[in-house]
């Protein structure tokens, strides 16, 4: 609906790949719904993904030992935060709903996507115990995965070489997203795009497309380990 704010959350090197078409499918379709679309390119922003001293602006809370941790969420609670991390957090702050976009890495999100994780969503910003998981900081927020895949659907299945791919979701749906208070829609996931034809990945395109049209009408999935698990 128009006036919703999206943002996404990009981690490929090259923008004529499977993931910058997608990327590109979605700016397109959800602008095209009104909604306006930010998007973190974070290869070409050369995203820090490292958690160190430099994001935390001026004086340490504990200078004789540090702890990432307690540190940057002191230095959130001032405003002294590294100002590249202030600028991704207003994003996540305006947007209604998070769509981080890549190819999955050794069962997991690239390092660079790992380390916008790692970095932004601080304690104070995104939770702050008990503020965790329903009660997350960021529980107005919807999320959803869309991620390419090197092994087939049929490696990913239950019974397949690679077990089920709900299982990869769970550290990234569960214990980021819904930590954090976000529900979450159901991953968009375009298998093996590599070894499949041209014709197969325009279809990619064009489903995905199609599924962002009524995206909002969506429900999140069931937040418990049952979906991950059963």
């Amino acid at each position: 609906p128009p006036g919703r704010k999206v943002l996404i959350v990009y981690a490929h090197q090259e923008p004529k790949s499977l993931n910058g078409s997608l990327k590109r499918v979605a700016v397109e379709e959800l602008s095209k719904q009104g909604c306006s679309v930010t998007v973190s390119d974070l290869y070409a922003m050369q995203f820090e993904p490292r958690a160190t001293r430099n994001d935390i602006v001026g004086c340490l809370h504990n200078s004789e030992e540090f702890n990432y941790g307690v540190e940057t969420w002191e230095a959130y609670k001032r405003g002294g935060l590294s100002s590249d991390l202030i600028e991704e957090q207003k994003k996540v702050q305006e947007a209604d709903l998070l769509i981080f976009q890549f190819p999955l890495y050794w069962f997991s999100m690239p390092a660079i996507m790992k380390g916008w994780m790692d970095r932004v969503l601080v304690q104070g910003f995104a939770h702050e115990f008990p503020n965790c998981y329903d009660s997350g900081l960021l529980k107005n927020k919807l999320a959803l995965f869309s991620f390419t895949t090197g092994g087939s659907r049929e490696m990913y299945a239950k019974g397949g070489i690679s077990g089920d791919i709900r299982y990869l979701l769970w550290p990234m749906q569960h214990g980021i997203m819904h930590f954090c208070g976000v529900r979450v829609l159901a991953p968009h996931i375009c298998f093996a795009p590599e070894y499949v034809s041209e014709e197969k990945r325009k279809e990619m395109l064009i489903a995905w497309a199609q599924r962002l049209k009524t995206l909002w009408k969506e429900e999140p999935i069931n937040c418990s380990p049952e979906w991950y698990f059963k």
